[in-house]
């Protein structure tokens, strides 16, 4: 196994705990004239009553080099500990010369028999009658969180076959759990900030339709929107978790799930730039370049959609996966930055504007406003796409659940903040006017305090 096989690789394993939102689920794949050495189909934690259960049928290779031996190919689990360790063995193995020429054989080369990782069969146990079929189940004797990999030994060999894989951990009273150990909790997590939503939906509604209701404007009504769409969001991703648990399969929640997942960030970072731009609570239009950020920005949303739905519904066996994993991290990361432009755009706008209107307290209070927004999304994003990422690398695949309640929870509090800074008022803390403060409020414009 080469130096560029297990880089491949390794970013497989990462990647694939990183972005499945569904491991662990019955998948079928059919692998046609593939030449890879190793193919990761999935990442799964498993306990001491965990299983892996196989499906192979129709299975066919080809060699260039003349017929292949069978126990060349194969099927193993690899945890993350093991597989630095067998990165290690193999460069130790092709950088340093071997006085036995016995252990250049293809048996030796081959990762399917090293010491590193746990083989579940190989080929040669395959019936030799056409179609070959086998269904195989194995117990997992040492917890842990393993990558189910399949390895071809022979150089210049297309393989081909229908490939059908349960991973589970059996509960005490019986039932399969189809959810990885750390994912387990995940549609209780789900349902708990799905209610959370709904409360702060009828919070909304109050506010804007009873309370305050000739202050409330079109932005009002595109946020509560977003209220919606999120608590539906919440709601199918609970859902969608609870069947793939009990059955291993999503049941058709995972349509409605990426529905209200594409929907959900289409009208976030709307909401997000309209806000920032001031539109609809401070002024009734937007200008050509804040146009131009929101048509820039929602069709980079509908291309990080298509790529997380690629991502949740192929998996790492996919040859695509990883350059689709690397489209949505950077549309992801292009719209993060393009986001904050309308905010700062604003605040220097109202700094301009505050030397020469005489209206210091409403300016000073307007650019509090904005400046306290920039923080905020700026603390936002930074805590959901690095520490988030921080947390599922270093936490034990037993609390992967922890980065996804740590996420939900940051991004309620954000919610919460957006919606009460910028809540339909009669007369808001913010934009209120108080004579005896003009004095101090035009000291204080005088000063850098609101550069970027």
């Amino acid at each position: 196994m080469g130096g560029r096989t297990l880089t491949a690789v390794s970013l497989f394993v990462c990647l694939s705990s990183l972005f499945s939102h569904s491991v662990g689920e019955i998948k079928s794949e059919r692998i046609v004239a593939d030449s890879r050495s190793m193919i990761v189909f999935e990442k799964f934690g498993f306990t001491q009553r965990g299983h892996v259960n196989i499906i192979v049928s129709n299975v066919s290779f080809s060699s260039a080099l003349g017929r292949a031996d069978p126990k060349l190919f194969g099927f193993f689990l690899l945890s993350d500990e093991s597989f630095i360790q067998a990165v290690y063995e193999s460069q130790q193995h092709n950088h340093s010369p071997n006085p036995n020429p016995q252990a250049n054989s293809d048996d030796n080369k081959c990762v399917l028999f090293s010491r590193f990782v746990q083989l579940l069969f190989n080929f040669d146990e395959l019936p030799q009658n056409s179609p070959s079929f086998l269904n195989k189940t194995f117990p997992i004797t040492q917890p842990d969180e393993y990558s189910l990999i399949f390895a071809s030994c022979v150089p210049e060999t297309t393989v081909s076959m229908y490939v059908r894989t349960e991973m589970y951990n059996g509960l005490p009273d019986g039932p399969r759990d189809y959810l990885s150990a750390g994912q387990s909790s995940l549609p209780s997590i789900y349902t708990f900030f799905a209610t959370a939503y709904i409360v702060f939906v009828g919070i909304w509604i109050y506010i804007c339709l009873f309370k305050n209701r000739p202050s409330t404007h079109h932005i009002h009504l595109l946020m509560g929107g977003l209220l919606i769409v999120k608590a539906l969001f919440l709601i199918c991703a609970a859902e969608d978790q609870h069947y793939i648990k009990v059955t291993g399969t999503p049941h058709g929640w995972d349509v409605v799930f990426y529905i209200f997942q594409f929907l959900k960030g289409i009208l976030l970072f709307t909401v997000i730039v309209l806000i920032g731009t001031g539109w609809s609570f401070l002024k009734p239009f937007l200008q050509e370049r804040e146009k131009k950020v929101l048509m820039f920005v929602i069709p980079l949303q509908v291309i990080a959609n298509i790529a997380s739905v690629v991502i949740g519904e192929t998996g790492p066996f996919n040859q695509e996966w990883i350059t689709w994993n690397q489209v949505f991290l950077l549309v992801d990361i292009i719209c993060c930055c393009a986001i904050m432009f309308p905010i700062v755009w604003s605040i220097r706008t109202l700094r301009e504007t505050s030397k020469t209107d005489g209206k210091a307290a409403r300016n000073l209070a307007k650019l509090t406003l904005f400046r306290q927004f920039y923080i905020v999304v700026v603390g936002y994003l930074y805590f959901t796409r690095i520490v988030v990422f921080a947390l599922k690398t270093i936490a034990s695949y037993k609390y992967r659940w922890v980065s996804v309640a740590a996420e939900e929870v940051v991004t309620l509090m954000f919610y919460a903040f957006m919606f009460y800074m910028f809540r339909p008022t009669e007369r808001n803390e913010y934009f209120a006017i108080d004579d005896e403060e003009e004095e101090a409020a035009e000291a204080a414009l005088q000063r850098e305090d609101f550069e970027l």
